[in-house]
């Protein structure tokens, strides 16, 4: 039918089902950092209950291998795929629809626990101020905000999210230098005092890599906005990269810091650990700043969040995995509006429950279950398109090592999880597992098939061996 249609209306029809081309490298860092900053405010820090002191530092560095090989292996393939949807894109053009539609939903679900759990803190730091402060109205509200901002247009949501994060990120080197740290006299840090080592042995290592994510999760999320970038071979490699050393400075600062200001008991159960770090120093302007700094990293991690749940979404409804309903572009601000507007609510229904290293619990499965399908999906990527054979933004080096690594340590991990959360792993396998079952018996017979398979086709050169 398409066959007929003049070239005009197809060059039309094509437009309207694409997003507006307007992010660059500064847009893709704010989206990546943005998301993932808030996990040195909290979150990061369940490492310590876990493994002691000595081994969280050791989860953030071994973590922050994982996620260096997660960048590049990312930035590779979503330089090549410019579409909205990240991982689920490539694993629509590299696993089929089954393994995509469960990509697709571990991504929204990572990113809408980890929505979940920014107003769980948000709503606890502003109960810290006095405790008959309703915090319920302000997350609404705060959250409202967010949704309108995306709903409104993504340049303005990133650039926005630029500023808050930056601002988040300089209050870390506020309480840094607010600690003179570098004064053999006059520092404030007792890291030898306040320390506990390694209680639990070689094992709490194994136990701590879980909460060591949150140091970096999220930060793949810079290739759901490949459609968007005005040049994704250029974007998307400067953004995630400059990203991801931007969160290694600041996850070691934060460990540094957070250790050398609160006990390890405290520090290992804490909601907001930066905060907690602040009102140990006695400064009110350090405490000031840790506080701000807090609220505005739940918010731009919150709203990067919004935007790429919502990319996952659009981008499953648009190759009809889901109803096609959530498909649809605002007309006027060229966003996936409906898909923005149906997550809100889950999100919402979820930071409710209160249970924040539940929530965290649920958004690391999904992310770590994502990593590991991405890890094979790299090697199957160079078996089809071996080097020189298709034009790539950006290519990661040393394959297979950096695909190798992170399979190895998203399984190390997901073994870590198991022998404190066992119970909530099992809940989200069952999840998973329903949730292919209705797509097999159910949603598979309403897909466009041939749509879908015929996506990749026209955009690559047949694979080798085609």
């Amino acid at each position: 039918m398409e066959q007929n249609t003049p070239p005009n209306e197809l060059e039309e029809k094509t437009k309207e089902s694409h997003l507006m081309k307007v992010l660059g490298p500064m847009h893709i860092w704010a989206l990546g950092v943005g998301i993932v900053l808030v996990g040195e405010f909290m979150g990061w820090n369940f490492t310590i209950a876990k493994g002691g002191s000595l081994g969280a530092i050791i989860a953030c560095w071994v973590i922050g291998i994982l996620y260096i090989s997660l960048v590049m292996i990312n930035t590779e393939m979503g330089s090549v795929m410019p579409e909205a949807g990240g991982q689920y894109t490539m694993a629509k053009y590299l696993l089929g629809p089954l393994a995509s539609f469960n990509v697709g939903l571990m991504l929204v679900f990572e990113y809408v626990m980890l929505e979940a759990a920014d107003a769980l803190v948000v709503g606890q730091i502003l109960q810290s101020l006095h405790p008959d402060v309703q915090a319920l109205p302000y997350i609404i509200l705060s959250l409202l905000f967010l949704t309108f901002l995306n709903y409104r247009g993504v340049y303005a949501t990133l650039t926005l999210n630029f500023f808050i994060t930056a601002v988040a990120f300089i209050t870390i080197f506020v309480l840094l230098f607010g600690t003179k740290f570098y004064s053999p006299t006059e520092s404030l840090l007792q890291i030898n005092q306040l320390t506990n080592g390694l209680p639990y042995g070689w094992i709490g290592i194994l136990a701590a890599l879980q909460f060591g994510i949150w140091f970096y999760l999220g930060i793949e999320g810079t290739a759901l906005a490949a459609e968007e970038c005005r040049s994704t071979s250029r974007a998307l490699p400067i953004g995630a990269l400059v990203g991801f050393v931007t969160l290694l400075i600041g996850a070691t600062i934060t460990w540094f810091v957070c250790s050398g200001l609160v006990g390890a008991e405290n520090l290992g159960e804490s909601v907001y650990p930066l905060y907690d770090a602040a009102l140990a120093t006695g400064k009110p302007f350090v405490i000031v700043a840790l506080f701000i700094g807090t609220i505005l990293a739940c918010l731009a991690s919150a709203n990067g969040c919004i935007n790429d749940s919502s990319r996952a979404w659009f981008a499953m409804s648009r190759d009809t995995l889901i109803p096609g309903v959530f498909a649809v572009i605002h007309p006027k601000y060229r966003t996936p509006y409906r898909a923005i507007l149906f997550l809100l609510p889950i999100s919402i229904a979820f930071g409710f429950t209160g249970l924040l290293d539940q929530v965290i619990t649920f958004s690391i499965l999904s992310a770590l279950l994502v990593y590991v399908l991405t890890a094979y999906m790299m090697f199957k990527f160079r078996a089809m398109y071996p080097i020189g054979t298709i034009e790539r933004g950006y290519v990661a080096p040393w394959h297979p090592v950096p695909a190798l690594v992170l399979f190895v340590l998203a399984l190390d991990t997901l073994g870590g999880m198991y022998l404190g959360y066992w119970s909530n792993m099992l809940a989200g396998f069952v999840f998973y597992f329903l949730a292919s079952l209705w797509f097999t018996m159910h949603r598979s017979k309403f897909m466009d098939t041939k749509k879908f398979i015929e996506a990749g086709i026209g955009r690559w050169p047949r694979p080798k061996g085609y």
